[in-house]
């Protein structure tokens, strides 16, 4: 087995353990928390009835917030565990699921107008090959949403123990980085925003410069268009 196969066994056996909690916490995220912005936004780009999958979709309650928005959406998770309960909770026939990596999406015939990727892009183990592939998965002038945590979010604890010298699954990637790394690799910067941790206000935020905000944040999201 190559090392991203087993990078990327690893990360299915975390999410197809930890599928049900993240299940219970996933629809307050998307409807009130520090998702609840993300389809809005896209919707400034991407018209009703567009090709958009949601890669990384979990338990699929962000894929069925595409749907409703009016998109022709599909999910798909490296967790079956976590596409067992997308089909389970929106069993929508318009909605397609499968279980498939990020890695492994160049491999499927289908290609989307738009890509949906929000906590993803850290479990992942080559951060620059994974960009190739989601420009390879969108249709010319396709429309990429993705997060990047920033240096506040709490899930970056996951990298801690590199600095033991034991094995990880999520890379280190930061906003910035990921900003640059993008412009390298066939993406142009549409638009993006910050989200923050409860207890920052835009009065902090507003009058620092993007790095700074950035630095500050617990999550940066993009809208980056296929070059």
């Amino acid at each position: 087995m190559t090392t991203r196969g087993k990078w990327d066994q690893h990360v299915k056996k975390t999410w197809d353990k930890n599928a049900k909690s993240w299940d219970a916490r996933s629809e307050k995220m998307w409807d009130g928390g520090s998702r609840q912005d993300i389809i809005p936004f896209m919707k400034q780009y991407l018209s009703e009835g567009s090709s958009v999958i949601d890669i990384g979709c979990g338990s699929g309650y962000g894929t069925y917030k595409l749907y409703e928005a009016g998109f022709n959406a599909t999910g798909t998770d490296l967790s079956s565990n976590m596409i067992e309960l997308a089909k389970k909770h929106f069993p929508q026939e318009e909605i397609n699921y499968f279980t498939c990596s990020m890695s492994e999406l160049v491999n499927e015939k289908e290609r989307y107008d738009g890509a949906l990727v929000i906590n993803v892009f850290e479990w992942t183990e080559d951060p620059q090959n994974e960009l190739r592939n989601l420009h390879t998965v969108l249709n010319d002038d396709g429309y990429l949403c993705i997060s990047i945590f920033g240096p506040t979010a709490g899930p970056r604890h996951h990298s801690y123990p590199r600095l033991r010298g034991e094995k990880v699954i999520f890379n280190t990637i930061m906003p910035w980085e990921f900003e640059q790394l993008a412009s390298e690799n066939g993406f142009s910067l549409v638009d993006d925003y910050g989200v923050y941790k409860q207890g920052v206000t835009d009065e902090m935020t507003e009058k620092l410069s993007k790095e700074l905000q950035q630095a500050l944040s617990f999550m940066w999201i993009y809208i980056l268009q296929k070059q």
